[in-house]
């Protein structure tokens, strides 16, 4: 088997994976308010993070976490992971998967204003179509945009600073450390939403306390199989495969939650996904960093 295959293999599981981390996030979210559910969420991950880092002999804490560039990337986290999960409470998951797709053109948009990487015409292009699908998502119109529709989009604009700022983060983190930051964002993203939420939060049942902690689980065993993703191969090649994720998504949805998407839907999910595709390919074309692989985190040797 070539490392491109594995490499695209260990992808499509991650994507897999995230896929059935939103459903188990969404479906504990019908006996547990959002809040709650975020922050069990993120004790959760943060403790199996906890336990992975200290079994590969690295400190649990380490100053690098206190980096400006790891501050900005915290608070982009807690951004994404805010707005994602009222997203995810409160929005269709067909929805919240197919606007989330658009960050990696969001990261295109923000290494062209912000990093100063050359941007073509074709790429501006892309990424104008691409905008246009999430436009046909939300659809606009004399009532307004649905405020739930509007989570996924801030959410997804979360995410995509983050991986914009994940760049560069101190190369003495290793990428395995970089879970303990993150999903404390996700507990900090639960007490926010906690602290706007009317009243006393009612404690989880046996069902939704069972859901939360396999969601924890799935999303670091899903984080875990995007880290060996994108260092097996070559990245152009295995990046596209980020976009399985929408298709999980959308059968999952169909069968858990019963959701119909319309034809206006499945269009705006198509230029999402063509124009990201695209700017993918475009990017190698053209050798832009965007495709070229991470700084390298030092990682103890087994």
């Amino acid at each position: 088997m070539t490392d491109n295959l594995r490499g695209s293999l260990f992808m499509v599981a991650a994507m897999l994976g995230f896929a059935i981390e939103d459903t188990l996030f969404k479906a504990a979210t019908a006996g547990v308010s959002a809040g709650l559910g975020t922050l069990i969420f993120g004790i959760t991950g943060l403790a199996l993070y906890a336990a992975l880092v200290r079994r590969s002999g690295l400190p649990v804490w380490t100053r690098g976490y206190l980096a400006p560039t790891m501050l900005v990337r915290s608070g982009f986290e807690v951004m994404g992971r805010l707005f994602y999960a009222l997203a995810l409470a409160f929005a269709p998951l067909s929805v919240t998967s197919a606007i989330l797709q658009a960050a990696p053109l969001v990261v295109t948009l923000g290494a062209a204003l912000v990093l100063g990487e050359a941007v073509g015409a074709r790429r501006w292009t892309a990424m104008a179509v691409g905008f246009a699908g999430v436009l046909l998502i939300l659809r606009p119109g004399a009532d307004g945009i649905e405020v739930s529709a509007l989570f996924a989009v801030l959410g997804m604009i979360g995410f995509a600073c983050r991986d914009l700022a994940t760049r560069a983060s101190p190369p003495e983190i290793s990428t395995s450390q970089l879970g303990i930051p993150g999903f404390a964002t996700v507990t900090v993203a639960g007490l926010v939403i906690l602290a706007f939420e009317p009243g006393l939060p009612s404690a989880p049942d046996a069902r939704a306390l069972a859901l939360l902690l396999a969601t924890g689980v799935t999303g670091v065993t899903a984080y875990s199989a995007l880290t060996r993703a994108m260092r097996t191969g070559e990245v152009s090649v295995v990046a596209p495969f980020r976009y399985s994720r929408l298709l999980f998504a959308l059968i999952l949805a169909y069968i858990i939650f019963g959701e119909r998407p319309d034809a206006l839907m499945f269009a705006g999910a198509a230029l999402i996904v063509g124009s990201g595709l695209y700017t993918l390919w475009r990017s190698g074309q053209v050798g832009s960093p965007a495709l070229s692989p991470a700084p390298s985190h030092k990682e103890p040797r087994p």
